[in-house]
């Protein structure tokens, strides 16, 4: 997968902080509201992908627009809801066309 590189989760939350813009604490609020969540190492260190780099930069737009926390998560939530529907329909579709009587 092209894109597989942007899910490894190798950032540090420092480094993090210095290409969003964004503080350690704001970063850690917004996992604490569950907007982000990076992976823990085994001594609790957290390890963040650039598609969470990403992800925390659209949160950052929406809190400078005024966008509550809660309405983002509630979209988040909604956007993985419909891109789980969407990867059921494609597998539908995709089992359809192999279980087809020819």
């Amino acid at each position: 997968m092209e894109d597989s590189y942007k899910l490894k989760k190798v950032i540090s939350i420092g480094t993090v902080s210095e290409i969003t813009g964004l503080s350690v604490r704001q970063i850690r609020y917004y996992e604490e509201r569950n907007l982000v969540e990076p992976d823990r190492t085994s001594k609790g260190t957290r390890k963040y992908s650039f598609s969470d780099i990403e992800q925390l930069m659209i949160i950052a737009n929406q809190r400078e627009e005024g966008v509550q926390t809660t309405e983002i998560l509630r979209e988040l939530r909604k956007q993985g809801s419909n891109q789980s529907v969407r990867n059921n329909m494609i597998r539908g579709q995709i089992n359809a066309q192999f279980n087809k009587k020819n």
